[in-house]
């Protein structure tokens, strides 16, 4: 036999598998909406795995009740970008991809974030998509900064966008060329700036933008070394380390109130989480554990213990915590901020093991409710604290006492 019979006695290749077969194949009717315009690219491919990939593609979104995608063809002139927090991006589960630590860039379709099986069905790549997404952004970017009278500068788009243009650094690198530059996007219509000298005036345009009511994107501000861009990790004794440090704290607390929906209630009680100050500024994060179901304690500075009825225990380092080797920790599995799953309670003797921040009678004092007198009351689980009647702290803790910044 020939070299060229050997080739006309093979067996014809396998047709194509059609949509309708691998749809039903999934469970899944012919006649989605929106099925039928998305068909030809579809037929676009030849060979099976490209269509039974297609098809996966199909599923997945019917699994997550999540609509296809108009083609390509109309939906590139939609694309835009954005900018949200990490956990967010997390818990959502559309296609995103980190930017810096605590933000994450996804891409929107219209006023639909992208996901990622839209991609297969478009024949695109992330990367080609969120350039053009990218470019369109840029189109819409006239204009820039404009001076406020306290000297820093707010980005004067304000389409809603403006935290966005942190993805397109030749819009802000050459703010404050010569000096080092912080910036800050507080909420998704706010991206400031302000050199070091003025980066008291920049943590105030924050809080305001924080008592507005806004819905907050990220509070931390940010800092630009060299080319590249990083939250800000100012230490002490920078005058501004504290400011930072709350504003880290109040995203950590934000992310926390928004898992907590997410948290299966059969594992046990999340705990409340609060922000306190010591007399020094310093702020600190404090979960209060309640003896009784199981907690799900995050990783905080503090823990506050309480027994049943609501008694005060005192307050201890968290990370002292492993001293107490017979309580075993598992971790939840849940989006976001890591959780650990206790059932136990210490007892007496193992709290001693621990590193106390405030004793027990000094931790009443911080429960007393705002407006009554040390001991007229008793709190009950999950009491708020306050600095009011506080007892004071012992002389290795004089000028660390307490006060409430933030609680939930």
């Amino acid at each position: 036999m020939g070299f060229f019979d050997r080739f006309r006695s093979r067996a014809e290749e396998a047709p194509l598998p059609g949509l309708a077969a691998l749809l039903e194949a999934r469970g899944l009717p012919s006649d989605l909406p929106g099925l039928a315009a998305l068909a030809p690219g579809f037929e676009a491919h030849r060979k099976a795995e490209e269509r039974e990939a297609w098809a996966d593609a199909v599923a997945e979104l019917h699994e997550q009740g999540l609509p296809l995608p108009e083609p390509w063809i109309d939906a590139q002139d939609h694309l835009l970008p954005e900018l949200v927090p990490a956990w967010q991006a997390e818990r959502e589960g559309r296609w995103s991809r980190g930017f810096i630590e605590g933000l994450s860039q996804r891409i929107r379709v219209g006023d639909r974030v992208m996901p990622a099986p839209w991609l297969k069905l478009w024949d695109q790549s992330a990367e080609d998509v969120l350039e053009l997404a990218l470019d369109h952004l840029r189109h819409r970017s006239e204009g820039g900064f404009e001076r406020l009278p306290s000297g820093i500068y707010r980005g004067s788009w304000r389409d809603g966008l403006d935290a966005a243009r942190l993805l397109l650094p030749e819009l802000w690198h050459g703010v404050f060329k010569d000096q080092h530059p912080f910036l800050a996007i507080p909420a998704a219509d706010t991206l400031v700036a302000a050199p070091q000298i003025l980066l008291p005036k920049l943590i105030d345009e924050v809080g305001r933008s924080l008592k507005s009511g806004a819905k907050p994107l990220q509070l931390a501000v940010l800092e630009r070394i060299g080319d590249k861009l990083m939250t800000a990790r100012l230490q002490d004794p920078h005058p501004m380390s504290a400011p930072q440090k709350e504003l880290k704290h109040l995203d950590l607390l934000e992310a926390l109130r928004q898992q907590e929906q997410d948290l299966d209630p059969s594992l046990g009680l999340p705990a409340t989480v609060s922000m306190v100050k010591t007399a020094q500024g310093k702020p600190l994060t404090m979960a209060l554990w309640n003896e009784g179901a199981p907690v799900l304690m995050p990783e905080t500075d503090l823990i506050a213990f309480s027994t049943a009825d609501g008694e005060a225990l005192g307050i201890f380092a968290r990370q002292t915590l492993p001293r107490i080797h017979e309580l075993k920790g598992e971790g939840v599995s849940i989006w976001g901020p890591r959780r650990v799953r206790y059932e136990g309670f210490p007892t007496a003797e193992q709290l001693a093991r621990l590193e106390c921040f405030a004793t027990a009678d000094q931790m009443k004092g911080l429960q007393t409710p705002a407006g009554a007198r040390p001991g007229t009351s008793r709190p009950g689980p999950g009491a708020p604290f306050s600095s009011r009647g506080a007892t004071p702290l012992p002389r290795h803790l004089q000028g660390a006492g307490l006060g409430v910044q933030d609680s939930e």
